[in-house]
């Protein structure tokens, strides 16, 4: 009986610690929503929703608005393809200089390198902490409504991001290859790129071809802000009451990001990259660079991204001359000259700590609603489920229960596609169709757009689960339920908790677009202050927009390790 007592888990283990703060944090979060409070929903509004959703069924496709609307999609793009290129390229510099074995190779008997890592690591989470639309509207001051605004806009802190996944892809690569190069007498630059960079390439690929999507996004964000593209002609219509062509510019953001989406997929698939996003639950075992195959569609590929790049360029006609600029340098300086010192008296402390804490909780909310609205669409949406011969399919085939199958796997697809498809603000204000403003509709908003995003990322581990030990459960008669309770989800869950851990830090970025279309928290304080060109406030909120991504970032990464 005492070995059978010391053999039973305890009843409050570390795991079971964070699914009750998770409860604690979710209930916190829906009393400063005001849930338990006050009226929320408006039934007037009830009619306008009823003509948004009644659009869609009936876009407009005159000729002229088709014009239009290949014209912005072509924008977008271009902002995307242009942003993404500059992105990568920090992301490649940053990455290596942030990551521990790049100045362990450097200084491998001084005491320099902990410090080298740590400072760079640091200088790279302020322009990360930022969302880019802030960076948006920050160049807008500068240089008004040029596309380098958008570029800029997405490249600065997509490469602050990018680097900082880089440094962690490196530094959880197998080194041995790296540190018997660097013994031989080789040098550290030389040793990197002949021995640590080929082994870590598919997971950069796949993380760029992730970057990619986000891009896409950004970009349509961006036009909110009257950068121009489909964001922009989405506000317009919006704005305008006009649903039908306001559906039609909705059904041209779709096809962008299903043509994106279903490129990556094919080319990640010819190159073995087995998911958008590799969180590295474990260590990578591989000790041995992977031999890459000639294979016709890849190279058909890399000649038209060669091709894409420049024409994405040429497209929008980015002066890349007004970085350097005598205007620029001035203007500069006397933002910087009416930013600092900060105005610490000029918003209440209390004022700020009640908007931080809406923030936060608006926050968890999105990420609750995305998290298990996306794990109960992943697994329709994982073409090994369902169909025939997939893992909970039952066995007996027949043509109504494959037809559908196939209907539940492309309707599922199309909801999460529409879901991350449209910008958060734009979910936000038909969000605000029927509920009062606060940071509930806030929440829903980027509920639903993480929900897209992670339900995708979830389908793709489940597609990628290993198969022998499921198939040796259905081998012994053992029912689907059973099945998926003690095969699957042991084997998903941990890394559905990682992914739902990392976009809670994106969700957090992003408060602050839905804030600026009236959805509360501090991004609502934040659209106040520029509106009123008052920085040194402005430095003031946006420092505790840092301070709390931080302290998500910090929470965020306690979790995560605990699932490894």
């Amino acid at each position: 009986m005492k070995r059978q007592a010391q053999l039973r888990p305890p009843l409050l283990n570390q795991q079971m610690l964070w699914w009750l703060v998770l409860l604690g944090a979710i209930a916190f979060s829906l009393y400063q929503a005001g849930l338990f409070q006050q009226d929320l929903l408006n039934l007037g509004g009830l009619p306008l929703l009823w003509r948004f959703l009644r659009a869609s069924v009936q876009p407009d496709l005159s000729p002229e608005l088709l014009a239009i609307t290949l014209d912005a999609t072509l924008v977008t793009l271009a902002y995307a393809v242009c942003g993404t290129f500059l992105s990568l390229l920090i992301g490649i510099v940053g990455g290596v200089l942030a990551s521990e074995v790049w100045w362990l190779a450097v200084f491998p008997r001084h005491g320099g390198q902990r410090t080298s890592w740590l400072g760079m690591r640091v200088f790279l989470t302020v322009p990360r902490a930022i969302h880019e639309l802030i960076w948006g509207l920050f160049f807008i001051n500068i240089w008004g409504l040029d596309p380098l605004t958008a570029i800029l806009a997405i490249a600065i802190p997509f490469g602050a991001i990018t680097a900082k996944v880089f440094s962690e892809i490196l530094d959880e690569t197998p080194r041995q290859s790296l540190f018997a190069l660097l013994n031989s007498g080789v040098k550290p630059l030389t040793a990197f790129t002949y021995s640590l960079l080929p082994q870590a390439f598919l997971n950069l690929l796949s993380y760029s071809f992730y970057r990619f999507e986000c891009s896409i996004r950004s970009a349509a964000v961006l036009g909110i802000i009257g950068a121009g593209g489909l964001g922009y002609q989405i506000l317009l219509s919006l704005q305008s009451l006009r649903y039908q062509q306001l559906w039609t510019f909705f059904y041209a953001l779709l096809l962008l990001n299903g043509l994106v989406d279903l490129s990556s997929a094919l080319l990640r698939h010819r190159l073995g990259c087995a998911s958008r996003l590799d969180l590295n639950l474990r260590k990578l075992s591989r000790s041995s660079p992977p031999v890459y195959r000639r294979d016709p569609v890849v190279n058909l590929a890399s000649l038209g991204v060669l091709l894409l790049v420049p024409f994405c360029f040429g497209y929008i006609k980015a002066d890349f001359s007004k970085l350097w600029s005598p205007r620029t340098q001035q203007l500069l300086g006397d933002i910087a000259q009416s930013s600092f010192p900060p105005d610490l008296g000029g918003t209440p402390l209390s004022e700020l700590l009640t908007l931080s804490i809406q923030t936060v909780a608006m926050s968890i909310l999105a990420i609750a609603v995305a998290g298990f609205g996306g794990l109960l669409l992943s697994f329709p949406a994982a073409y090994n489920f369902f169909l025939p011969g997939g893992i909970l399919n039952p066995g007996k085939h027949n043509q109504f229960s494959g037809i559908w199958a196939w209907f539940t796997l492309l309707f599922t697809r199309a909801i999460l596609l529409l879901c991350r498809a449209i910008p958060a603000p734009i979910w936000a204000l038909v969000a605000l169709f029927v509920i009062f403003p606060g940071i509930l509709p806030g929440a829903i908003a980027l509920g639903l757009h993480n929900l897209g995003i992670l339900g995708r990322l979830m389908a793709e581990v489940n597609e990628n689960l290993e198969k022998p030990p499921l198939q040796a459960l259905k081998a012994q008669g053992t029912p689907g339920a059973l099945v998926f309770l003690y095969g699957v989800l042991p084997l998903s869950l941990p890394r559905f908790l990682a992914y739902a851990l990392y976009r809670w830090e994106v969700c957090m970025r992003e408060t602050v677009i839905v804030g600026l279309v009236g959805a509360g928290g501090l991004g609502r304080l934040l659209t106040e202050q520029l509106s009123s060109f008052d920085y040194r406030a402005v430095v003031v909120t946006l420092g505790c927009f840092m301070i709390l991504t931080f302290m998500v970032d910090w929470v965020s990464a306690i979790a995560r390790r605990s699932l490894r």
